[in-house]
């Protein structure tokens, strides 16, 4: 087990630091990946000061005034998940969907020793889901967040392990966590821990890997598989979990055979019929092996890949009136830039975004290479025709003053 300790930094990260590095881990990127990386926890002491991300008045709003439905809240006790019935009601007149958050029905279950879950944080909570976009793009995969709000003494989950690798981030109060070597090195996204039940709980029986108490701004890191279970301690314990969806050479080997089959499908041959009153593979199968391990090694899978990939995450908010404002008022010293989290990509003449796609001349190329390189530039500099055009597909946004 590796603890890091280091002073508590400002906010506003190192020159040229990710928030990785400035906010997580307490070593340079190129150190966590070398070392720490799906392979061990890490216990950052006094990581980073997160009172700017989320705090006990960020629960409150978000539970009693944004209309949150299920879901974006979920409810544990003594291991268990309660049903949504059981937290959520009308909205009232004007609102009557049946799901909403119930304010009071929250606070009974919560004083009763209740663990409020606050689900996907990255889309209802904005320095949060800056927090992620950022870590996101540092690590090349998906990220997710999750707030875990646990009175005193209470434990929200029994011993388990997670699909996805997680970092810990200690907001209000203590927690005690408990750390087991896993029973499954990493398990992939259909192979949850209940399958595993026994073993984990031969495993909690055992001297554990890691066992502490975090406190307010320490991280810790766990790669997927590595049991866990978490107590707070004699306050309300607020936790943010950043839960890091990784793509495995498992989930780049499905892509590879998929894009092998629609090679196949283009082939007369792979689309006949078996021969009548086959009942098995039988003469064929040899045939049809030969010509997989062909398509397999034609295929490409990059284009699948960057697809999945720009389905999995939202890009930079917008918003429509500040955007038609910008179209409106779009001078040639209008200051834009290129939208955060488009997961962009050019492929000959061709932009892919999250957000559709657009082809361009080759004369205009060179600007829109220029915007993928993340600078401000005045509209003018790219040309009134190509700006609008950018600005009203939603890729382009104003810089504000």
């Amino acid at each position: 087990m590796s603890t890091r300790r280091t002073p508590l930094p400002d906010t506003g990260a190192a020159s040229g630091a990710g928030v990785l590095e400035s906010r997580l881990v307490g070593s340079t990127r190129e150190e966590f990946a070398r070392d720490v990386w799906a392979r061990r926890p890490l216990l950052t002491r006094r990581a980073s000061d997160f009172t700017d991300l989320f705090s006990a008045d960020a629960v409150d709003e978000l539970i009693s005034r944004r209309g949150l439905r299920t879901p974006f809240l979920r409810v544990a006790k003594e291991g268990a998940t309660l049903p949504d019935s059981s937290f959520t009601s009308s909205g009232g007149v004007g609102a009557t969907i049946g799901d909403q958050l119930d304010d009071t029905a929250l606070w009974r279950s919560f004083a009763g020793g209740s663990t409020l879950v606050l689900q996907a944080l990255q889309r209802t909570w904005a320095p949060v889901g800056a927090l992620t976009s950022a870590l996101a793009s540092e690590l090349g995969h998906p990220v997710q967040a999750n707030a875990y709000v646990t009175p005193p003494q209470n434990r929200g989950f029994d011993d388990h392990y997670d699909v996805h690798d997680v970092f810990v981030l200690q907001i209000e109060g203590t927690k005690r966590w408990i750390v087991h070597e896993p029973v499954h090195r990493d398990p992939l996204r259909d192979q949850p821990w209940n399958e595993y039940a026994s073993a984990i709980s031969a495993a909690a029986g055992e001297p554990a890997f890691l066992d502490t108490v975090l406190e307010p701004g320490d991280v810790l890191y766990l790669p997927r598989g590595w049991l866990h279970a978490a107590e707070a301690q004699g306050a309300v314990s607020i936790h943010l979990t950043l839960g890091v969806h990784t793509w495995t050479r498992h989930s780049l080997a499905e892509q590879l055979v998929a894009s092998a089959l629609d090679l196949l499908r283009d082939e007369p041959e792979m689309r006949a019929s078996l021969p009548l009153g086959a009942d098995g593979p039988g003469d064929e199968l040899a045939a049809v092996r030969e010509r997989l391990a062909a398509a397999l090694a034609e295929a490409d899978p990059a284009p699948r890949f960057h697809r999945a990939r720009r389905g999995q995450a939202r890009p930079e908010p917008l918003g429509p009136l500040a955007q038609l404002a910008a179209v409106d008022t779009q001078a040639p010293d209008s200051p834009v830039r290129l939208r955060g989290a488009l997961e962009a990509r050019l492929e000959g003449t061709r932009l892919t975004t999250r957000v559709g796609w657009l082809d361009f001349s080759e004369e205009e190329l060179p600007r829109v290479k220029s915007l993928l390189e993340g600078e401000v530039h005045a509209a003018g500099d790219l040309g009134a025709g190509l700006a609008e055009r950018l600005l009203r597909a939603g890729v382009l946004v104003p810089v504000g003053p």
